[in-house]
């Protein structure tokens, strides 16, 4: 096999090197020049094989003694839970039967009695002192006492059954997300090729629900939605609309009224109930109080112009934000927040960051046409600029899709890049971006990227083969958008200058 980058020759080596690979892993004589890394890390194409195999059998995945034991074991006690289980139930659903039997048949024989024409000469001396009893009312009286009775104890049981049972289960499945997610990792690898053809293969839209639509007249430049799309926060001016979200409904519930300039950026967290809002040179985040009311618990004065963007990583205990004053900074939780690092290399206004999944590396884009790749280093954790890459003009927007592949949308034209080792491009529609703020987003369940350009909001599809493909493009009059998706790529909420109206669209799979 010939070498991708240099096809007049084959490739000879394999790169084994820890860090992640700025070259390709396959090289040929001229990419082991370009390289740059030491030869002990390339290992000939001839050998590479070998090790694998002898990797493998090293780790003894061949001997299965232990393993096949215990599933036998986990399977036997499976069943004797299913067996005692069923006894349980069994024995619970014949008990219930006696006495809703019982209650009936006595029912039935007062209403003989009622319905039929009797002489109470024909009675004996027993029969007649029952008769007497019903008259003088002490018989139903008891009988209702005592009916009562049952039908409050089969309640309490039918509650106290139904609370327990919903509780073990809640716990069961619990103690298998976390016990057992190898399971479901393995599954995710064995079959995301698979899963991933299956969604890409149907097409979709967003379709608005109009009737939803909310009036607002002033500029709503940032929204967010909480993890269960639950709540809603949409910016007006320096104010924050606190909504409660209901299938596709917005019904306002607080204003949030502590920012002294327009708020540019929204994030609610997903590990707790916080949200983080941006103005012009404050950072404020908020709690959700025991009186079901946000109050805000800090206020960070972290940059002297507007904030552009803040991303955090999957702990929550870390966030980055970007400004127009030129800088990246880096946030660590201690008793509060604080600045723990700051990166300066940005000439101009840096308007989106990005975190790939491995939560090691920060892309940037800003107004001075560069692209920056910042990587943590080890042991120190500190993040250094590790590759400038220039581009023909200011960058707006970018994303990263995994960890070896980014898409970024420069101001000017009709493409959308996407880096790996050599950048392709995408074509969208054609127009020259004047609006910031709304940024990329990738939904990785969904393999949907939604992508702002002048007056279209673009739902681009993550395809199997590694391609992207525009499935809809939304336009609107004037570029002047805003927006956001939700989590699960269920909900795109946007506002935008012509209709200033918040709109609600829905996904919809065809």
């Amino acid at each position: 096999m010939n070498c991708t980058r240099h096809i007049q020759f084959p490739i000879t080596s394999i790169c084994i090197a820890p860090h992640q690979c700025q070259c390709q892993r396959k090289l040929c004589i001229d990419c082991q020049y370009e390289h740059g890394v030491d030869i002990k890390y390339t290992i000939p194409t001839h050998r590479f094989q070998d090790l694998v195999i002898k990797q493998l059998q090293d780790s003894k995945i061949d001997q299965t003694f232990e393993f096949t034991e215990q599933r036998k074991n986990f399977l036997m006690i499976l069943s004797q839970t299913e067996s005692m289980l069923k006894n349980t139930w069994q024995h619970l659903q014949e008990s219930i039967k006696q006495i809703y039997d019982t209650i009936e048949m006595q029912d039935k024989s007062y209403l003989k009695i009622m319905n039929k024409d009797f002489n109470p000469t024909d009675f004996s001396n027993t029969d007649l002192e029952k008769l007497v009893q019903i008259v003088q009312g002490k018989i139903q009286n008891e009988w209702k006492v005592q009916k009562d009775f049952y039908l409050q104890k089969l309640l309490k049981v039918k509650d106290w059954w139904e609370k327990e049972i919903k509780a073990v289960n809640e716990k069961l499945m619990k103690e298998m997300d976390q016990n057992l997610s190898l399971n479901f990792n393995l599954k995710q690898q064995q079959n995301e090729q698979k899963s991933q053809s299956q969604v890409n293969l149907k097409p979709f839209s967003y379709e608005i629900i109009q009737a939803n639509s909310i009036k607002q007249q002033e500029y709503c430049m940032a929204v967010a939605i909480n993890k269960d799309c639950s709540i809603v926060a949409a910016s007006c001016y320096q104010l924050i609309k606190i909504y409660d979200f209901n299938q596709g409904m917005m019904k306002q519930n607080q204003v949030l009224n502590q920012h002294q300039s327009d708020v540019a950026t929204l994030n609610f967290m997903k590990q707790s109930n916080q949200l983080i809002s941006g103005d012009n040179g404050s950072i404020l985040i908020w709690t959700y109080n025991n009186d079901n009311s946000w109050i805000c618990s800090q206020n960070i004065k972290g940059h002297s112009d507007w904030i552009r963007c803040i991303i955090l990583d999957n702990n929550e205990d870390l966030f980055i934000s970007s400004s127009d004053d030129k800088t990246i900074k880096f946030w660590v939780k201690k008793n509060e927040w604080i600045c723990q690092q700051t990166i300066q290399d940005h000439s101009s206004c840096v308007q989106q960051l990005s975190l790939n999944e491995q939560q090691n590396q920060v892309i940037s884009c800003g107004e001075d046409s560069l692209i920056l790749i910042i990587e943590q280093s080890q042991p120190n954790k500190n993040w250094i600029v590790k590759q400038k890459i220039q581009v023909d003009c200011c960058g707006l927007r970018l994303c990263f899709i995994n960890n070896n592949l980014f898409t970024f949308q420069p101001a000017y034209g009709n493409m959308m890049y996407v880096y790996e080792m050599n950048s392709v491009n995408i074509t969208i529609n054609q127009g020259n971006e004047v609006g910031w703020l709304f940024p990329q987003q990738f939904i990785k369940k969904r393999q949907l990227l939604v992508n702002k350009h002048d007056k279209y909001v673009n739902l681009i599809r993550f395809t199997e083969n590694s391609q992207f493909k525009v499935e809809q493009s939304i336009q609107f009059e004037k570029n002047h958008i805003f927006g956001q998706l939700s989590d699960d790529g269920e909900y795109l909420i946007t506002w935008d200058e012509t209709s200033k109206e918040i709109q609600i669209r829905r996904f919809k799979q065809q």
